[in-house]
């Protein structure tokens, strides 16, 4: 098992809840988290612990981005007219990496980090390596012709667990996705609740 993947059982566990919705998440058969603590009794947790559960789960579920990559997008977020939790995840959504996974080019989106880390996503027609690029309403996203058979992009076309999305249209015969408009809290199709208020709330405080 490589490190990446161990990585997002883990996050599964820690936060006791099946993030992606993945039929086989450790979560579906042990509640308690990691660790020689996992089965502890759990106390009730604080604010704080609230909302910094809260970060670690939407962090956590865009491949785990780093914290400082996560503060940047937020700054950007609370600099944007409107409600910050809402264009926080309007901005996550955004992401190369969670387009390709959105499309369902790729399975999982640690798989989709890689996916376009090594070349195999064009934008407009151009080539892209850079997972965190931030798409544009408008932006056509293909997989590049020889990378269309590969064994991972054939799997998750055919996964019947998670649709597209609205704000992406996705032909799979042609393995390109236009991305429609950014989308609000309310269109993303998270598996579990994400709480972004609370994120706001604690970096407001921190």
């Amino acid at each position: 098992m490589t490190k990446r993947t161990s990585a997002k059982y883990k996050i599964d566990r820690r936060m006791g809840e099946n993030i992606w919705g993945r039929p086989k998440s450790p979560v579906n058969r042990r509640e308690y988290g990691p660790g020689q603590h996992g089965q502890r009794r759990k106390g009730k947790m604080s604010d704080f612990g609230t909302q910094l559960r809260a970060k670690q789960k939407l962090k956590g579920y865009y491949g785990d981005v780093t914290e400082k990559q996560f503060r940047r997008i937020y700054a950007e977020a609370e600099r944007v007219k409107g409600d910050t939790g809402e264009n926080l995840i309007g901005l996550l959504e955004r992401r190369l990496d969670a387009v390709v996974y959105r499309a369902k080019f790729v399975p999982t989106v640690f798989a989709a980090r890689q996916f376009v880390n090594h070349g195999h996503v064009e934008v407009n027609g151009r080539r892209v390596n850079i997972p965190s690029y931030r798409v544009k309403e408008g932006d056509v996203i293909t997989v590049r012709e020889k990378s269309r058979q590969l064994a991972i992009v054939l799997e998750a076309v055919g996964l019947p667990e998670r649709d597209v999305p609205d704000y992406i249209e996705a032909d799979h015969n042609k393995m390109s996705a236009t991305f429609v408009r950014q989308p609000s809290l309310g269109d993303v199709p998270y598996p579990v609740v994400m709480e972004p208020n609370l994120v706001v709330e604690f970096y407001a405080k921190n």
